[in-house]
């Protein structure tokens, strides 16, 4: 798989967890973002979709 096929990381830059062990920044846990490398497309897909509701509930 080439590298521009690969789903991308949600990353800003803005790395700090929260008392959930979720990034401010990007959204992800702690463990998301450790693995996010190993995942698959599929997996890094259902993480985004998983951040999506994260930011929403942020977003109230």
């Amino acid at each position: 798989m080439k590298t521009s096929d690969k789903v991308r990381s949600p990353c800003v830059s803005v790395c700090a967890l929260d008392e959930d062990d979720i990034c401010i920044g990007c959204h992800r846990s702690g463990d998301e973002i450790l693995r996010w490398t190993s995942m698959t497309n599929e997996e890094r897909r259902d993480v985004l979709r998983l951040v999506a509701e994260r930011e929403k509930k942020v977003a109230l």
